[in-house]
């Protein structure tokens, strides 16, 4: 069992064939993937629901996984009325998460070196996409001391649509200068997953908060439990 509560054991490599010579990309997700950072921001946002009387949030916290904050903002002003004072409240939020959390102090998912690490020796070109700010991003990477492993990186405010659209994906496969279909991209969210397989590419899902449903089955190419599985993926 997972400590989100799904049956680990149920999650397991779909059997398709992937040519892995020709994989020249490993395009990651940030939040969920690379740090454990959505139960972080979780764990705030419960704080803030307790101390302001908050009914209800999972409905609105869970759609917002894998999107920027425009579509958050969206999401929250829809689900608790023109009133809510979404502003306040994420500036409170990201003020527990930064006091917790900067310097370093962010969690890593279990895999994460020892993946980069391999990827790095075996010349694969690799690349961020997250939806979060491109400059949190980087100061993030450089603050786990991870730059050095990303070609590049893509932040949610590098293109006009978040996902699950997949501008995101496709603008870091034209930076790499790789082609869509010679791209793995490893997500946690049912968002990033459905723009990575919009993208043409070989979404790998590496299930976070949310367990996958039947329609992560059919767009994910792999489900596996960890990040030590996509590294066997590779080797």
């Amino acid at each position: 069992m997972s400590k989100y509560g799904y049956q680990v054991g149920k999650i397991s490599m779909k059997q398709q064939t992937v040519h892995f010579d020709k994989i020249k990309a490993v395009i990651f997700d940030m939040d969920g993937v690379i740090f454990d950072s959505e139960q972080a921001v979780y764990q705030c946002w419960q704080e803030l629901a307790r101390t302001h009387h908050l009914a209800d949030l999972d409905t609105a916290y869970y759609k917002c996984i894998g999107v920027n904050s425009q579509m958050c903002r969206q999401v929250f002003m829809a689900h608790f009325g023109a009133d809510f004072p979404y502003d306040d409240y994420t500036a409170e939020v990201s003020s527990m998460y930064h006091a917790k959390y900067d310097h370093g102090r962010l969690p890593l998912k279990p895999g994460v070196k020892e993946l980069l690490s391999y990827l790095k020796k075996k010349s694969f070109q690799t690349a961020i996409a997250s939806s979060t700010r491109t400059s949190v991003v980087e100061q993030q990477i450089a603050d786990a001391g991870l730059r050095a492993y990303f070609d590049i990186i893509v932040g949610g405010d590098m293109v006009e649509k978040s996902k699950p659209e997949p501008d995101i994906f496709l603008k870091a496969a034209d930076l790499l200068h790789v082609l869509p279909k010679d791209a793995y991209v490893i997500e946690d969210s049912f968002n990033g997953i459905r723009a990575a397989s919009s993208a043409g590419m070989i979404p790998v899902m590496v299930p976070d908060m949310m367990a996958p449903d039947e329609e992560m089955q059919q767009k994910a190419r792999y489900i596996v439990k960890d990040l030590f599985e996509v590294k066997k993926l590779l080797g």
